[in-house]
């Protein structure tokens, strides 16, 4: 399985911390991080289960932006 990677506004811990009950409940604990030290603040989602639209439904429900990297 590939790992899906998406550019977001996620930049900071605080972010993280804000985020971080949203996507462990939808796309599960240790499914997903978020590379502060990237432009693009990378986040990648390992999760079988969803596709690109949820990920960004989910990023978007805890006040975030997404968009998947091509």
């Amino acid at each position: 399985m590939e790992n899906l990677k998406f550019k977001t506004n996620i930049k900071c811990s605080g972010c993280i911390a804000k985020v971080t009950p949203a996507l462990d409940e939808k796309l599960g604990k240790g499914k997903w991080e978020v590379d502060l030290f990237t432009l693009k603040k990378t986040l990648t989602v390992s999760s079988p289960n969803l596709n690109e639209d949820d990920i960004i439904a989910v990023v978007n429900e805890a006040g975030f932006k997404a968009e998947k990297i091509v």
